[in-house]
């Protein structure tokens, strides 16, 4: 179980990435970079068919992962490669509900202990019927993440209440995506979040530049940026298949990611 300090300047970058996009060993060396770009925590998200949180973006890392042979188990086994291979931040399995059903609970908790996975965020599990997986999740000393979009107060209460880890808070309702702006009505939101929040909280969907980072950070604890990176890994695919150019796009993938993190923002505001 993993904790994050609630500090001024001490933002958190949280990076989403599709697990075995290109390919398996190349979403080690990803992580990598991401860790020394600043990450705080890292998502690594299953691949999944029927991805109902996620936009055209995603979905296709989803559909390039599964068609390359990943499911639920080889993601679960790859942050466990990961972990060997010298990440060292926590790492959070992003999963629908679905595949851990399919899966069994015994089996899919058993597989997150022998692979050291720090978390578990489960987006399409409602919180009122999120009940089985936190208690397996404190049993076993795994975060569960909290998820939060506007709703009525006592709602919000409650879910923050039970926050483990960081509080999730989603930006603007309907799928992940690179967006351009924000619906006014975010700041209000986030406010009243993190007013009542003992634990930071971190904003995603949609952030996708380091103008959105700058504003999302000055009202909230951190930010988790997936689409806008996995669009990247899109753009640089060829190349990082390649062993001859391996080297080189992963370097490019970390001077982008480096746009996001918490040293970029602060040494903006010295």
């Amino acid at each position: 179980m993993f904790n994050l300090k609630k500090e001024p300047l001490e933002k958190c970058f949280v990076p989403f990435i599709t697990a075995g996009d290109p390919q398996f060993e190349i979403s080690i060396e990803l992580a990598k970079s991401l860790q020394k770009a600043g990450a705080t925590v890292l998502e690594l998200g299953v691949p999944y068919s029927d991805p109902l949180a996620d936009g055209p973006v995603i979905q296709r890392a989803s559909k390039r992962a599964l068609d390359s042979g990943m499911n639920i188990i080889e993601t679960i086994k790859l942050a466990g490669e990961m972990k060997k291979n010298g990440v060292n931040i926590p790492i959070i399995l992003f999963t629908y509900y679905n595949p851990v059903l399919q899966l069994d609970t015994e089996r899919f908790f058993a597989l997150l202990q022998q692979n050291k996975i720090d978390g578990l965020l489960v987006p399409d599990l409602p919180f009122e019927e999120s009940a089985i997986l936190r208690n397996n999740c404190e049993k076993q000393g795994i975060t569960y993440i909290s998820l939060v979009a506007p709703t009525s107060e006592s709602r919000i209460q409650q879910i923050i209440e039970q926050a483990k880890g960081f509080v999730y808070c989603v930006s603007s309702l309907g799928v992940t995506g690179v967006r351009n702006q924000f619906d006014d009505s975010i700041s209000s939101f986030i406010r009243s979040v993190k007013a009542i929040s003992t634990v930071p909280v971190v904003v995603g969907f949609g952030v996708s530049s380091s103008k959105h980072v700058k504003m999302m950070n000055e009202l909230a604890d951190g930010v988790v940026v997936g689409s806008a990176l996995v669009k990247k890994i899109e753009e640089l695919k060829d190349d990082l298949i390649s062993p001859e150019t391996r080297e080189q796009a992963l370097n490019m993938f970390e001077e982008y990611a480096k746009t996001f993190s918490p040293s970029s923002y602060i040494s903006n505001l010295r």
